[in-house]
């Protein structure tokens, strides 16, 4: 079966759902490529920054009716259990990718975009034309998004050059009952990685580790490494001690590669996780995955229009936008990771956060972006 939209997206997630439902607003015929059904869990820190929110209310998501938690401040620690917390700039919001996803998927199909569960296994740029591949069906597109996350196939289809390089990062995700500050996201450093924890819907709590291989490779499971190593942080032993599990098991993903990718590949505009995984010190990767989605749908629709005139160009001033958003952030990201792995210096600059949490502050900003303005 053959199938010709506008615009063919590879992947639903955050980014692919919110240009999936950007372009179809402005008229266009989008299918999406997912390889898994909806609803879903996955492997993610689930909290937003409210920079985003005025783009979600444009494309008529309104994120209240899902209930999300109210997050205004900002809590590190350091291994040794030292503290400091600060207000976040512009408030945010925790919610589970479970309830996110699910609601972008929904409203993408009432807005009319084809979605298609299945996986592609070929990708071909010719004359000006996209021919994309899957089990069942063949595509032919002007325009392919690529918002298939992290790590995939495709990215061997592609031979992306980070593919071939062992990652030494792994990904550890649960929901929890128990009691925590509904308003607070919390950053915990422990030896090799690094533990988000935020309240998502319904008085849920998702905490979301990233842990070095070779740390945990010497611990027979999950259960054993969190105890021994996690705990050695006291706030994360509190937080862990007084939650119960509510997943039979954790959910986890391997191979995790923080290496440089490029926002264009084989001609396919990638957005979200797929341009460039946000390291988890920029705590902020659910709203620069939607907000690259932006960037790529607006510069879509010029093209569309006749104000791009070439596939080279449309390529050249997407590289341009998303290193103009983007780049900065990744950076600091990076930055932050590599001098915290450092246990000295990480409790130096935690106890000077903590007496001056202005620098914190400071820090966050480097992070986050300012609300997102629209363009009609």
């Amino acid at each position: 079966m053959r199938i010709n939209p506008d615009v063919l997206i590879i992947g639903g997630g955050l980014a692919g759902l919110a240009s999936a439902l950007h372009l179809s607003k402005k008229g266009l015929s989008v299918t999406v490529i997912e390889k898994a059904s909806y609803p879903r869990h996955k492997v993610c820190g689930e909290y937003i920054s409210n920079e985003i929110l005025p783009y979600l209310q444009w494309l008529g998501v309104n994120i209240s009716e899902l209930q999300p938690a109210l997050i205004l401040n900002f809590e590190f620690s350091a291994q040794n259990g030292k503290t400091a917390r600060t207000r976040l700039p512009l408030g945010g919001f925790g919610i589970s990718r479970f309830a996110l996803d699910n609601f972008l998927y929904e409203k993408a199909v009432h807005n009319g975009c084809t979605l298609i569960t299945d996986c592609v296994t070929g990708v071909a740029f010719e004359n000006e034309v996209f021919t994309v591949k899957t089990s069942q069906h063949i595509f032919t597109s002007k325009i392919v998004l690529g918002a298939y996350g992290k790590r995939s196939n495709i990215d061997q289809v592609l031979a992306r050059n980070f593919i071939s390089k062992k990652s030494p990062w792994l990904a550890v995700k649960g929901h929890y009952t128990g009691e925590f500050d509904n308003s607070l996201v919390a950053l915990h450093n422990f030896q090799g990685g690094y533990c988000g924890v935020s309240v998502v819907e319904k008085n849920i709590i998702n905490i979301c580790y990233l842990a070095d291989y070779e740390t945990f490779k010497k611990y027979k499971n999950i259960d054993d490494y969190q105890k021994t190593v996690l705990c050695k942080n006291q706030k994360l032993k509190a937080v862990f001690e007084s939650s119960t599990p509510i997943f039979e098991k954790p959910l986890t993903i391997s191979q995790i590669s923080f290496d440089k990718k490029n926002p264009v590949e084989n001609h396919i505009l990638m957005i979200g996780d797929t341009a460039g995984l946000i390291h988890p010190m920029c705590g902020n990767g659910m709203a620069m995955a939607i907000h690259s989605a932006k960037i790529a749908s607006e510069l879509v629709l010029d093209f569309y229009s006749g104000k791009i005139e070439s596939h080279t160009l449309l390529e050249k001033i997407y590289t341009k936008e998303w290193e103009k958003h983007f780049r900065n952030r990744l950076i600091m990201g990076r930055i932050l990771a590599k001098a915290l792995t450092h246990k000295t210096f990480t409790s130096i600059m935690t106890s000077m956060a903590a007496s001056m949490p202005f620098l914190l502050s400071i820090i966050i900003r480097q992070t986050h972006g300012s609300p997102i303005k629209i363009n009609e």
